[in-house]
């Protein structure tokens, strides 16, 4: 069964939601890079109203060691997500399990950098280029999903209700994440796509 985040959560009654149609995970973004950024304690409050069994992810890119510190320490997320340049070493100090994303953008060419991150607890493979922010809402090749990797591969990059179900078909991946496709406005899930998102990965099987 794929497995499904939503991510890019700015609203406590879009977490919730998610969480109650039956989303794995959500994640907030921390970066001030983003236009879906929320402030610590907006983060903490949404985190801290999801149910038991959800799994809770704060997103980072090139953001400040000790302001990484200060989200584990105030947010307490399940996992952290990296998006920008960081290394896998510089990634594994917080003795936190971390996702890394990937940026697809280059397409094969990307490909060489799913061995540099031995300690990920998984891979997001996003359809943006290098040095642009998640949530752009660009998909990439989805063929080009390795098969070989024993880190569980994520999917992500403009996915809406509508596209994936074939993406699953082609990629396999372990999840999908999704962000701008749910949205009505940047940060604000529309409940009706969301709904129909997590019933079509539900449908892929």
């Amino acid at each position: 069964m794929t497995r499904i985040k939503c991510c890019g959560m700015t609203r406590v009654e879009d977490a919730l939601l998610a969480a109650e149609l039956g989303a794995d995970a959500i994640g907030v973004v921390m970066t001030a890079r983003s236009k879906r950024q929320v402030a610590l304690a907006q983060a903490k409050v949404i985190v801290d109203a999801m149910p038991p069994f959800v799994t809770t992810v704060a997103l980072c890119m090139d953001d400040d060691a000790d302001f990484v510190r200060a989200v584990i320490e105030t947010v307490r997320p399940s996992l952290l997500q990296f998006h920008g340049a960081e290394r896998d070493e510089w990634c594994a100090q917080f003795d936190t399990p971390y996702l890394k994303a990937i940026a697809m953008g280059e397409g094969a060419a990307a490909l060489s950098q799913l061995r540099a991150f031995p300690r990920a607890a998984g891979l997001l493979l996003d359809g943006h280029g290098l040095g642009e922010s998640g949530g752009s809402g660009k998909t990439f090749d989805w063929s080009l999903m390795p098969r070989d990797l024993q880190q569980p591969l994520i999917l992500a990059g403009g996915l809406t209700p509508l596209n994936v179900q074939a993406a699953i078909r082609v990629a396999r991946p372990w999840a999908v994440d999704v962000s701008s496709g749910i949205e009505s406005a940047p940060g604000i899930k529309d409940p009706d796509k969301l709904r129909d998102f997590i019933a079509a990965v539900r449908a892929a099987g």
